[in-house]
């Protein structure tokens, strides 16, 4: 097995200085936001920083990155979130020379009013560069607001300044996080399944998409036995749930098996390893990328259907073709699901376009900055 954390790039010259970052999580649903900033939090500290991670519910981290709660992972500490608010443990804390609000989470007023009135009473007193870390997209506005000054009109921060950092897909975003694997040509067989390579491998990371039956009907219609990996939570209620139908029988020739939970390192190999996944969010979607296999993307459902255009801008810098369009609407609901042999006739990737859609996206990526070097750029300019 690879080694947990992520090797990090010799940093340059302007990026020799340790600083402190203080990062700020709250946990809404479905673990992304607790995914995206751990694995921040963990590049960060693979380049030498020192992090505290200020979280309100860091149970997901048991699994997702074990040791980390209990202090094993060098160069990060896992912070109670209520503690922010709590002047005691403030006045024992060093000054941070960054804050990230992770996707417009406001940090406790307490601990803005506690470091602020330090900075003010120290002379020569700096303000942390203060950065809110926006979520991903592909849409237009992403080009356009990234980089953006907010400044601070009320309270104890009165007259400083945040910065809006939006992550992305272009050079004028500010990048993406990258795994162990993002490097390597050909990720290597390493998902703990011991799973035959005669097999054709599928991971199913998914919320509850209307197009599941169809889809395994799909893969059954393949020449050769499927294996179906199905990831711990709501993708795997939503698999049982459609085997527990009577109405629904799945193909004899597609095997299902229900993984326990994986930490971020085991499912950045699993994508690796399959030679198809279906991903969710934010997080899984990057990390789909850089496995560099044909994937099919969830976006997170939103009431107002606001996912509809993130999954179109998306497709479109992705230069998806007629039939994986086909295949990311229905699997996001937006059009009725094709029948078993159009799932299957794209899934089968004939003829590798699928795959070079891929490679030539994933390429693409590499050529930008990732996106802990840009933060760090950002802070040795700001300081």
């Amino acid at each position: 097995m690879l080694p947990m954390s992520q090797p990090a790039a010799p940093p340059s010259a302007e990026l020799r200085t340790q600083l402190l970052w203080d990062v700020f999580c709250r946990v809404i649903d479905n673990y992304g936001d607790v995914g995206v900033l751990w694995r921040l939090s963990a590049a960060l500290a693979a380049r030498g920083e020192q992090v505290r991670l200020w979280i309100d519910d860091a149970s997901a981290l048991a699994w997702m990155a074990p040791g980390a709660t209990e202090g094993r992972w060098p160069g990060v500490q896992v912070r109670a979130w209520n503690d922010a608010s709590d002047s005691s443990v403030c006045a024992a804390l060093d000054h941070a020379d960054v804050w990230i609000e992770g996707f417009g989470c406001e940090i406790p007023a307490g601990f803005v009013a506690h470091f602020a009135g330090r900075v003010r009473a120290a002379p020569g007193g700096r303000p942390p560069v203060w950065i809110n870390l926006e979520y991903l997209s592909a849409q237009a506005y992403v080009e356009r607001n990234h980089g953006l000054p907010s400044p601070v009109l009320h309270g104890p921060a009165q007259g400083w300044t945040k910065v809006f950092y939006y992550p992305g897909f272009t050079p004028l975003s500010g990048g993406l996080l990258r795994n162990a694997f993002a490097t390597i040509p050909v990720a290597p067989d390493d998902d703990h399944t011991h799973v035959p390579r005669q097999e054709r491998r599928v991971s199913l990371f998914c919320y509850e998409p209307v197009a599941l039956a169809a889809c395994i009907k799909g893969l059954g219609q393949e020449q050769g036995a499927t294996r179906l990996l199905v990831t711990h939570g709501r993708a795997a209620q939503a698999v049982r749930q459609l085997l527990a139908q009577a109405a629904f029988q799945r193909p004899a020739n597609v095997a299902v098996e229900f993984l326990p939970p994986l930490s971020q390192h085991q499912f950045d190999a699993l994508l690796g390893a399959c030679d198809l996944n279906l991903v969710r969010g934010e997080d899984s979607l990057v990390q789909a990328l850089w496995a560099g296999k044909p994937f099919i993307w969830q976006a997170y459902p939103q009431s107002d259907a606001a996912h509809r255009d993130k999954l179109a801008a998306f497709l479109d810098w992705f230069q998806a073709d007629a039939a994986v369009r086909e295949l990311h609407h229905a699997w996001n609901g937006f059009s009725q699901p094709p029948d078993a042999a159009v799932w299957a006739q794209t899934l089968a990737d004939h003829g590798g376009r699928w795959t070079r859609q891929v490679q030539a996206a994933r390429q693409r990526l590499l050529g930008l900055d990732d996106l802990p070097t840009q933060l760090r750029r950002l802070v040795a300019k700001s300081r």
